[in-house]
């Protein structure tokens, strides 16, 4: 019965103090479908820890919305032009960089300790000990000599020359005065004792607009305005991460108001989120960013099914990649022919292409001596089926439902999938980084503009657990000209010699295919109406890296 008195009240109050008319808003909840793994950012490479850490942290240097590069923690980005990067010669007399970065003066960790160089030594000398699982290796390995020029400067010697050497990536400060006697104490399993994970809430860990504050393993975590913070100042006291797994369940979360917005990054499916905006009617801002984001197949090459190269071109012309995309995207991601994306300035529209050819599939199955069976299932001489198990993140409703229309397509062919899924903080810490998966792994690689898929190709970054699990190449690709280019590539400074030698990676991904490529992902941004000022990027570097700039409609 009160009900029936508020609105009498409401417009009482509005006209005494017209300040109440509007909720005050100090708590932002945002719902994403993954849980980190781990909230080291030097450790593991994660979506969901890229999206949180962006609240909490600022790397050196980001690419931004317009996709050039910007230095967030540092004064300056170093070029040749202004002297901070300096053409040199190795002792092994090949042509090196020394590349000068000061730190921001105010930056600082939340226990109020100045983030410093020692902090940037720590974790160089960290990543170069290839005990601790740091990656990339390459980075560390290439960085052959970090300098403390004073508190706030470092000089890195480089033994080679690269296009893009002012970008830092991954490569980010640790508070030495928190980690560097637990990594001291033994490197080997610094990972399993990093106060990242034992202790999250500690603000000394963190350099962002934000802190950790809490943390519900799997479910969610909580952060509030970091009170060392010297840039502008956030909008929210509070935001509030809830990882819901399920995005069936995500979407009820959202319509019912127990999530303000869904994180496009890691969120609901564009098509999900089509149907959505047509049944909600303007209830919600939407916008679909078409981005870096590479959705495809990696394939356990050390399986002998998967290491018969006419077995991975049969599975890939058995797909019928168009129709997919029609039917359950609505046609919103675009068929992938490759690894690089048509958004990418060094994409080669001429990369040889694998269409949709079931009669081509079966010749080449019945070549490889899989010849089909009486139940419509090939079968070898040993009478051993053709069986691949097919794996994704569970919950995901987009990425379940193209399992089935996999499993469905490869039958037809054949090839029988076995479904297994897992939560995505297994599939991608355990599952993926320490190569247990058997068959074939559904998920997607999200990179920066013009980046170099070495840690994804080149047979050095193979996990193994001599090097703690660094490296991205879980399927165990090797190819000594593949290696070869991507070790080039860096170095070509011209950017057309840079697109011949791309164009040339991209021909030896598409006749080898160590994964299969499906399509390049637009990512669906679900906002309230009364949430301005967030700018989805479209590649790595997520949206939270500027969440000072957000904003609550006045």
């Amino acid at each position: 019965m009160a009900a029936r008195f508020l609105p009498t009240l409401g417009a009482a109050l509005a006209l005494a103090v017209p300040a109440l008319a509007q909720p005050q808003r100090d708590t932002l909840t945002i719902g994403i479908t993954q849980f980190p793994s781990t909230f080291h950012p030097n450790i593991d490479s994660m979506a969901a820890k890229t999206y949180v850490l962006g609240f909490a942290r600022r790397p050196m240097t980001a690419y931004g919305t317009d996709w050039t590069l910007a230095c967030l923690l540092c004064e300056t980005l170093p070029t040749l032009e202004n002297g901070l990067a300096v053409r040199e010669t190795t002792a092994e007399g090949r042509p090196g960089l020394r590349v000068t970065y000061e730190l921001r003066a105010d930056a600082r960790w939340g226990d109020g300790t100045p983030i410093s160089a020692a902090d940037l030594r720590f974790a160089w000398e960290a990543g170069r000990n290839g005990e601790t699982g740091i990656g990339p290796a390459e980075f560390y390995r290439s960085a052959y000599e970090l300098i403390v020029e004073d508190a706030r400067t470092i000089t890195l010697r480089f033994d080679k020359v690269t296009f893009d050497f002012a970008s830092l990536g991954e490569f980010q400060p640790l508070p030495a005065h928190v980690e560097r006697a637990r990594w001291e104490q033994e490197p080997r399993t610094y990972r399993s004792r990093t106060a990242y994970d034992t202790e999250p809430a500690n603000p000394a860990l963190w350099s962002g607009p934000y802190r950790i504050t809490a943390v519900q393993p799997g479910a969610g975590v909580t952060l509030e305005r970091n009170a060392a913070w010297q840039g502008a100042a956030p909008a929210f006291r509070r935001i509030q991460i809830r990882s819901v797994e399920n995005t069936a369940a995500l979407e009820a979360q959202l319509l019912a108001g127990q999530v303000d917005m869904v994180s496009g990054e890691l969120g609901l499916p564009v098509e999900q989120v089509a149907a959505l905006e047509r049944r909600t009617a303007g209830r919600f801002k939407v916008e679909y960013k078409s981005g870096l984001v590479y959705e495809h197949l990696d394939l356990r090459l050390d399986n002998p099914i998967l290491a018969d190269l006419r077995v991975r071109q049969a599975l890939l012309l058995a797909i019928d990649r168009a129709q997919i995309v029609a039917r359950l995207f609505e046609g919103r991601q675009v068929v992938a022919h490759g690894n690089v994306n048509p958004l990418d300035p060094m994409h080669d529209a001429g990369v040889p292409q694998w269409p949709f050819d079931p009669a081509r599939a079966a010749a080449l199955l019945d070549a490889a001596g899989w010849p089909r069976g009486a139940d419509g299932i090939r079968r070898n001489a040993a009478g051993e089926r053709l069986s691949i198990e097919l794996m994704t993140t569970a919950g995901n409703r987009a990425r379940e439902a193209v399992q089935q229309v996999l499993q469905g397509m490869w039958r037809q062919a054949g090839i029988e999938a076995r479904i297994r899924n897992e939560p995505p903080r297994v599939f991608f810490a355990e599952t993926l980084s320490k190569r247990k998966f058997q068959g074939a792994a559904l998920f997607a690689w999200i990179s920066a503009p013009e980046s170099v898929p070495r840690s994804t190709l080149h047979s050095d970054e193979i996990p193994t657990e001599a090097r703690n699990w660094s490296g991205q190449n879980y399927p165990g690709y090797r190819n000594p000209e593949m290696d070869a280019l991507l070790e080039t590539i860096p170095q070509a400074l011209d950017r057309d010699r840079r697109r011949a030698l791309f164009s040339r990676l991209q021909a030896i991904y598409a006749a080898d295919l160590p994964a299969l490529p499906l399509w390049f992902r637009a990512d669906a941004h679900v906002w309230p109406q009364w949430l301005e000022n967030v700018r989805p990027t479209g590649h790595l570097n997520p949206s939270s890296l500027w969440v000072e700039e957000w904003r609550v409609k006045p």
